[in-house]
């Protein structure tokens, strides 16, 4: 080969390799080639094609070929007998074909695909991979029954090396890209990936909802079934979002959080019908390492346009539609209204004050008596949050109730009520007080982790308090609240170690009569809505008399809640219900009342006589049981 023919391939070479490294895209660079090896053989016809993982040709690079020849071989299997590109990609060897019309290779494709268009022979050669992969394939077809020349043998040697680079380097781009842009346990495209989809669609002007979802309970299977049982769930939610195909496209934001982008959605009408169609995908239940679960999860959603324009404050809102979900419909779907940003911000902000009363040191425990409704002894404390704000006003748990949405601050006021609660038993118990119960308070955060006998012990132990003096009160809805089992067992384990457990604001939640054969319940305390209507209103008597009757036949405790006058307390005494607590007989109050009502009125009334006499005589004044 002369010294001209040497120089004009080390050209085409470094033209290449400087289009490789400079980013050129694959697609131009196989072009690229295919011009540069003609110009080198003029009657050459150059063409590229690439073999995908289902081992079928593509169509890469064909300049000087038609269109509808390239289009004609893209798809096909390689195979022994599939013309010459699709035979060296099988044999992974290179292959001559001086007579097309003749050679049985072309037998399936000469006359309709290649003669018409002159194409008399080709010679193709197969690309590999470093594993030895055929990736692509080199061809070269001519125009007369002839095979290549020494020339056309060096070039394509060149071209077939830097058709190997420059699928190498895309290769690389591609997993680069994978890794920036993929979830690489799901997947799916990833924060960034969305964030890049999101911004542009909002720079297009595009109609578009935007659904969030988060998969709720994750954090209890990953604590009680382990990560890997974890991570399918997140496997199983990601596999589920990707068959809905066209109807969204999904994407893993990280965790138990996932972002829909619903492409076309003009209203909420037909945002809540993508929604339906997303809750209703999870219904099945799937089977991990001998469990089944049902990957449920909760959803909020905005319309872009209607619910923003701009991207931080569309994104926000979904984040508050789906916060709100939820609060009140967890496992289903709502959509964002304007009212909810208000909302929302202000529970934030009770969030951190709540927070930084627990730093301070306000958060506060007052007692509310529990009497006995015949003879007003005290026979029990319920235990109350209270907060002094930092101008020293004290303010009751419902005015920041929204705070213990929070699991962390929930879960730290729960720790601030046990230590207080435990300090302030101690001191009953040896001002000599015949102290009996107090009732304490927990949310479903206390039970999230699986530690809360731990939590208990270490509180009371510092003091020296048997949980014999500790009754665990919890709500239907806390119980409700996806944790049954988890609760149940807990409580089962506590109550081994003779605590008492009372299931708070019975009727009000969601549980059935039902749920009293599963949950192990020492006490059941009457809601206050049940106990203001005995007295005007026939069917809340009745359900009342009929809770007190399951009660004793179930040799369950049952008090009344909320009582407000003398009235409701004899009518509940006619019914069969002997415990109370309610403002008739006292707020909440801090420890040292308390103290002083303990010491007048525990267990037993020394006097015999009415309360409020006990209560005079008793020389703490005649507010005594009506502390505020």
């Amino acid at each position: 080969m002369d010294t001209n023919a040497k120089t004009r391939i080390q050209g085409l070479q470094n033209k290449v390799l400087e289009a490789i490294a400079t980013g050129t895209s694959l697609s131009a660079v196989a072009e690229l080639i295919c011009l540069r090896a003609e110009a080198l053989a003029p009657t050459a016809i150059c063409s590229i094609l690439s073999v995908d993982r289902t081992r079928c040709l593509r169509a890469l690079a064909a300049p000087s070929l038609p269109v509808a020849f390239s289009t004609a071989i893209d798809g096909l299997a390689i195979g022994p007998c599939v013309g010459s590109c699709g035979t060296a990609a099988y044999r992974g060897e290179p292959v001559e074909v001086t007579d097309i019309a003749t050679d049985p290779l072309w037998a399936p494709y000469a006359s309709a695909l290649a003669v018409p268009l002159g194409l008399l022979a080709c010679w193709s050669s197969p690309i590999k991979a470093r594993d030895g992969q055929v990736t692509a394939t080199f061809a070269f077809y001519y125009r007369t029954k002839r095979g290549p020349s020494d020339l056309e043998r060096l070039i394509v040697e060149a071209c077939v090396h830097l058709c190997t680079i420059a699928l190498e380097q895309d290769e690389i781009q591609k997993h680069n890209d994978q890794l920036a842009h993929f979830d690489h346990l799901t997947g799916l495209p990833n924060r960034r990936r969305f964030n890049d989809l999101f911004h542009s669609r909002l720079d297009e002007g595009a109609a578009f909802g935007l659904l969030v979802a988060d998969i709720d309970y994750l954090k209890t299977i990953n604590d009680t079934m382990g990560h890997l049982v974890g991570d399918s769930a997140i496997q199983e939610v990601a596999t589920r979002f990707r068959k809905l195909g066209q109807t969204a496209t999904a994407f893993r934001l990280g965790g138990d959080e996932f972002a829909l982008l619903v492409d076309g959605c003009r209203d909420h009408a037909a945002l809540r019908e993508t929604a339906g169609t997303v809750l209703a995908a999870m219904a099945a239940p799937f089977e991990c390492d001998g469990n089944m679960i049902v990957p449920q999860v909760t959803i909020g959603g905005v319309v872009s346009g209607i619910d923003g324009i701009e991207a931080g404050v569309l994104r926000q809102n979904a984040d508050f539609a789906l916060y709100h979900a939820k609060e009140i419909s967890r496992g289903g779907y709502c959509s964002f209204e304007q009212g909810l940003r208000t909302s929302i911000t202000d529970r934030m902000q009770t969030i951190r004050d709540v927070d930084q009363a627990l730093i301070d040191g306000r958060i506060l425990a007052f007692y509310q008596p529990i009497v006995n409704l015949r003879t007003a002894e005290i026979v029990g404390l319920e235990a109350l949050a209270r907060m002094r704000t930092p101008d020293g006003r004290i303010i009751s748990a419902g005015a920041f109730q929204a705070a213990l949405s929070d699991p962390k601050v929930a879960y730290s006021l729960t720790d601030r009520m046990l230590a207080q609660v435990a300090h302030d038993v101690r001191s009953w118990i040896d001002l000599g007080i015949p102290f009996q119960h107090v009732g304490v308070n927990f949310s479903a955060a206390d039970f999230s982790r699986d530690e809360l006998e731990n939590r208990l012990a270490a509180a009371f132990d510092v003091e020296s308090v048997p949980l014999k003096h500790v009754i665990l009160e919890v709500t239907e809805t806390v119980h409700m609240g996806g944790l049954g089992n988890t609760i149940a067992k807990s409580i089962e384990r506590l109550r081994s170690k003779g605590m008492l457990v009372a299931l708070d604001d019975f009727g009000t939640g969601f549980a059935s009569l039902t749920h009293l054969l599963s949950f192990p319940v020492d006490v059941i305390k009457i809601d206050k809505v049940f106990i203001d209507r005995l007295l005007t209103d026939r069917p809340s008597e009745i359900i009342v008399g009929s809770l007190i009757d399951l009660a004793a036949r179930l040799d369950i405790k049952i008090v009344a809640e909320g009582i407000e006058s003398a009235a409701q307390q004899e009518r509940l005494l006619e019914l069969g219900c002997t415990l109370g607590q309610g403002y008739h007989f006292a707020r909440a109050a801090d420890v040292a009342t308390t103290t002083r009502l303990l010491q007048c009125f525990a267990q037993k009334n020394p006097s015999g006589a009415s309360t409020a006499l006990s209560a005079r005589s008793a020389g703490v004044g005649s507010d005594c049981l009506k502390a505020s």
